[in-house]
């Protein structure tokens, strides 16, 4: 279950993240056996859309007009996202619960992420916390998604 919490915290600071991540490990094959959705996931063109999405909003980010991630349709994407990544992630008898688990986190950690994002964006700018936040949502979606025999 901790995968699919760390997925869903991912994915309150990146909707997208979440999807490329699950997407890059299966086609790498470090799915669990029997992943939700793997079929799917594997499929070239849904990893490359998924990786292309993912890119795009870490560039979006940037922009002076970026939406915040609390927004409702921000919040509606890292709920949707996170909740799938993270039944992707889990056991079959756990995929609602780490469903709702990655959801819910992803909603608590869109807050959290959107104070500090704000509060360090005052201090150092947006791109380069912006950059700084890619590179942790990345490593930590990445890592959540490809942690093979994490059974915790």
């Amino acid at each position: 279950m901790i995968r699919s919490i760390l997925i869903g915290i991912a994915a309150g600071q990146r909707a997208m993240s979440p999807l490329a991540a699950v997407a890059g490990a299966a086609r790498r094959g470090a799915l669990p056996d029997g992943a939700f959705a793997k079929g799917l996931l594997e499929n070239p063109v849904v990893a490359s859309g998924a990786v292309a999405m993912a890119a795009a909003e870490m560039a979006g980010d940037k922009m002076k007009t970026a939406p915040d991630r609390i927004v409702p349709a921000g919040l509606i994407a890292r709920t949707v996202t996170g909740g799938f990544a993270g039944a992707v992630l889990a056991r079959p008898g756990e995929r609602k619960l780490a469903a709702l688990i990655a959801a819910s986190t992803a909603i608590a950690t869109s807050y959290v992420g959107w104070s500090i994002r704000m509060r360090a964006m005052k201090r150092f700018g947006q791109t380069g916390t912006g950059f700084v936040e890619d590179a942790l949502v990345f490593g930590g979606a990445w890592a959540a998604a490809n942690a093979r025999g994490v059974r915790i």
